[in-house]
């Protein structure tokens, strides 16, 4: 028996948007800003998926020479936030909302992307694993560990962005503390050793996340403002020794700043670290919940049917189905995902997967 999917097409508050269904595309990595600069293609791909409650975009860069894969936008100049605007335009003129995810690769970003520019990171330790480099597979390198400094800098980065992509017309910007980059980095005990106050405790291992939403929602409202978490996800060799705590802490603290949303990651892409840990963001933050990572539309029905969450991002669903809330309100087949072309930099696997047939 189909499930009774009606409860994804109801509109629902974020922050200071309302948005006509709970369906959100989540931010998908896909390497089309050549030279780092958002382009015509990107602006068309978003607007094709305009049908979602809300669009976040692709991981960009607050700041220069942090580059994670080599084509990744940025939002730290002029004319980044004049390329952004083909897009914030296109997708606002197809009816659609957009936050732009801003975003520090830290230690993810390898010297060889960068012009050879040193990584940072909360403490001196590498990724455990190889990235790909103009010079072919390479060892991620030991990043510098960042001074207090440093980390002001890059705080006042984080605001210089989500003022920027304000600029570029976006309706708010999602931070990104998730999935092995800079705040992340901070967050998680296997990348930060730090015996200072940026170490140590959750309380402290939380100190840059507060500087930063501090800075963000100050400039541009904390009700323009999300965050993404992965309590779980292993990717770029993290751990943290107790998630369940660490989400538990995190979901109770993060209601100061009464963001527009908490966009968690409910598991880890490697299966390494597993709990049940959506269960206890729903319990202690009392804003918004997105969910995100492998729900399918049944599950995602269920999950709002349940009030287990607020909103579902999905990634791969929206890649390969730009009409996909179309799709799941007719019961229709989905495409299939076609993942030799996730990071190359044509149009081919971008914009050119087809829609429903009326």
């Amino acid at each position: 028996m189909q499930t009774d999917t009606s409860s994804l097409f109801q509109s629902v508050e974020l922050g200071d948007l309302s948005i006509p269904n709970r369906f959100v595309m989540a931010p998908l990595t896909r390497c089309r800003a050549i030279n780092h600069l958002p382009n015509d293609l990107m602006a068309e791909y978003y607007s094709q998926r305009a049908s979602a409650g809300l669009i976040i975009t692709e991981c960009t860069m607050v700041t220069p020479q942090t580059s994670a894969f080599g084509n990744d936008p940025g939002i730290y100049s002029q004319e980044q936030i004049e390329g952004w605007k083909k897009t914030t335009e296109a997708v606002h003129k197809a009816g659609g909302k957009i936050f732009m995810q801003i975003w520090h690769a830290g230690r993810a970003a390898h010297p060889l992307l960068n012009n050879g520019k040193e990584a940072v990171s909360a403490s001196a330790i590498a990724i455990d694993d190889e990235t790909q480099t103009p010079e072919g597979k390479k060892p991620y390198t030991v990043p510098h560990e960042l001074t207090k400094a440093e980390i002001a800098n890059i705080v006042q980065d984080f605001r210089q962005a989500a003022a920027n992509a304000i600029a570029a017309g976006f309706d708010g910007v999602e931070v990104h503390g998730a999935n092995g980059y800079l705040i992340d980095q901070f967050l998680r005990n296997s990348a930060n050793q730090r015996s200072d106050e940026y170490g140590g405790s959750l309380e402290n291992r939380a100190r840059f996340l507060n500087e930063v939403l501090e800075a963000v929602t100050n400039e541009i409202g904390s009700g323009r403002v999300g965050l993404r978490l992965s309590p779980l996800n292993s990717f770029n060799s993290m751990k943290d020794s107790d998630p369940v705590a660490w989400i538990h802490y995190l979901s109770e603290h993060l209601n100061q700043f009464n963001l527009a949303y908490l966009h968690v990651m409910r598991a880890d892409f490697f299966g390494v670290q597993q709990a049940d840990v959506i269960p206890i963001a729903r319990e202690h933050y009392k804003g918004h919940l997105m969910v995100n990572m492998g729900y399918t539309a049944d599950e995602a029905a269920e999950v709002i049917n349940n009030n287990l969450a607020d909103s579902v991002a999905f990634g791969t669903g929206f890649l390969a189905n730009p009409d996909l809330p179309a799709r799941v309100k007719a019961g229709a087949e989905l495409n299939t995902p076609d993942q030799d072309t996730f990071y190359t930099s044509d149009s081919k696997g971008y914009t050119d997967y087809p829609f429903m047939k009326s």
